[in-house]
């Protein structure tokens, strides 16, 4: 299974990032970032998205998980998918470093990621996803 990584533009040099919309996925993208299993693809049963933080061979990845999306409205979709976002710039800012971000930084990498996952989701919507 080929893994589609995202533009990475959080800020350069920003994490690896990928949507994974099965387990499938998740299993795949650990595998091509070098690591064996590290989670549950979706950490806790009552959760419907994760973003999993891994620090691997290739640099710092950042993969956004979600289920139970075919039963989601579109807000509800965004919304999961703005709140990976912010974890997944809070993982970058404590990976290298960074204590006190700008505010406008900040809201322009969430942005950023956002995008990019919602984008991603869009296309992948295009055609259906193998559950």
């Amino acid at each position: 299974m080929k893994v589609n990584w995202l533009d990475r533009r959080i800020s350069a040099p920003g994490p690896y990032l990928c949507l994974c919309l099965s387990e499938d996925e998740y299993k795949a993208a650990l595998k091509d970032m070098g690591v064996g299993a590290v989670d549950n693809w979706i950490k806790t049963p009552h959760a419907n998205a994760t973003a999993h933080h891994i620090a691997s061979p290739k640099g710092l990845a950042c993969i956004v998980c979600m289920s139970g999306w075919e039963n989601r409205n579109p807000i509800e979709i965004a919304g999961l998918l703005v709140h990976e976002a912010v974890h997944a710039w809070q993982e970058w800012c404590d990976y290298y470093g960074e204590v006190t971000p700008g505010r406008e930084q900040e809201a322009y990498a969430v942005q950023s990621v956002a995008q990019e996952l919602m984008a991603e989701f869009a296309r992948r919507m295009e055609k259906p996803c193998k559950k």
